[in-house]
């Protein structure tokens, strides 16, 4: 939990006695930059957890099919048809094949068949992958273009930073999922990467703004003008001072960029604009199995679950990064945590005063 400090002294900041900001400090004292917001990410229990479920979600999903000629441990893949062992009207209803099977010790078919007897775990898993990887490449596409265009427009102002946010107001105002439709349509048949790249060329301008704004206040900063004087190009002060000072903006709002995109994905795949046969993906697949809503359900809630806890993931780290790179949230510490720092303040005092009273 945190807590924003809203004032300088006297108007709702702690005082130097008091026992929370004895504790902040003493937690911090010694430690750069980058250790405390690294420190604050890992105190941050939804965000820590959000980005360890990620990193299992991938790990399993990539190493249960494969990457490309790496095979994966698990049996069947996600194109090739199955006997079906529970044909859809017999009295089981196409159930799960929870245990049993010559497979895997959960079962045969642990998230049931397709009415061609197409495995489904095999399916969700090879479509988390593809959905992991379009959040990326989107999120990076973003990153870049909205970083690049963004800082030009803050560092240069004038007519450059005219015409850049004319093109960025340009974008913003476009309806985002009746152009990603465009685009998924002209290009999601031809690849993955391609509809990530392109989704990726529309989603940058919020990006843009945010930076563009944290450029134009640090331009007038002493440490810009320091290295004008001292001779740097203006891409170095670029490059090694404002960025660094910009990364907090930057990465947060990339997360939640990453956030919006895989939602996104999967509603242009869900409406037939997205990712093409014979790739698949998370969205792909609510899509062609929405008509078993009603007699295979499982086949329908598998990946919207994989789809709600990325997206859940995300956005928890997202929250995290936020926390930890803004130095105006503080960590509110425990009452046990106030009353030890309580007594260990007027100890000290006391000493204080009784070296005071010996001396005199």
């Amino acid at each position: 939990m945190t807590t924003f400090i809203p004032g300088p002294r006297g108007q709702g900041a702690e005082q130097p006695g008091d026992p929370q900001d004895s504790i902040e400090t003493r937690d911090i004292a010694g430690l750069s930059q980058g250790q405390i917001v690294l420190r604050r990410f890992l105190r941050h229990k939804g965000a820590l957890v959000g980005l360890i479920t990620i990193a299992c979600i991938a790990l399993f999903c990539y190493s249960a099919v494969g990457v490309g000629p790496i095979p994966g441990w698990w049996q069947y893949n996600h194109y090739s048809s199955n006997p079906v062992l529970n044909p859809q009207g017999a009295p089981t209803m196409s159930l799960p094949a929870w245990l049993g099977g010559d497979g895997f010790a959960i079962g045969q078919h642990p998230f049931g068949q397709d009415d061609i007897g197409r495995d489904n775990f095999a399916r969700v898993m090879k479509g988390t992958q593809i959905s992991l990887m379009v959040m990326v490449v989107i999120g990076v596409v973003g990153l870049v273009i909205g970083s690049v265009v963004g800082a030009l427009a803050g560092f240069y102002r004038g007519w450059l930073d005219n015409v850049l946010m004319r093109i960025t107001d340009g974008f913003i105002i476009l309806p985002t999922l009746v152009v990603g439709a465009i685009l998924g349509k002209m290009v999601g048949g031809a690849s993955a990467i391609a509809l990530a790249l392109a989704l990726g060329l529309i989603l940058w301008p919020t990006l843009a703004r945010l930076v563009r704004g944290e450029f134009l206040g640090l331009r007038e900063r002493e440490f810009v003008d320091a290295a004008r004087v001292t001779g740097a190009s203006d891409l170095r002060i670029m490059l090694k001072h404002m960025f660094p000072n910009s990364m907090g903006v930057i990465i947060v709002n990339t997360s939640l960029l990453m956030a919006q995109a895989i939602v996104l994905e999967t509603a242009l795949s869900f409406l037939g604009f997205g990712i093409a046969s014979p790739d698949v993906s998370l969205g792909q697949l609510i899509n062609e199995y929405q008509s078993s809503f009603a007699t295979r359900p499982w086949l329908f809630w598998w990946p919207g679950l994989f789809i709600i806890v990325i997206a859940l993931c995300i956005n928890f780290v997202g929250d995290g990064l936020r926390d930890a790179f803004d130095p105006r949230q503080k960590r509110i510490p425990s009452k046990r945590v106030m009353d030890r720092a309580v007594r260990r303040n007027a100890k000290a005092a006391g000493n204080g005063a009784t070296g005071k009273g010996a001396a005199s």
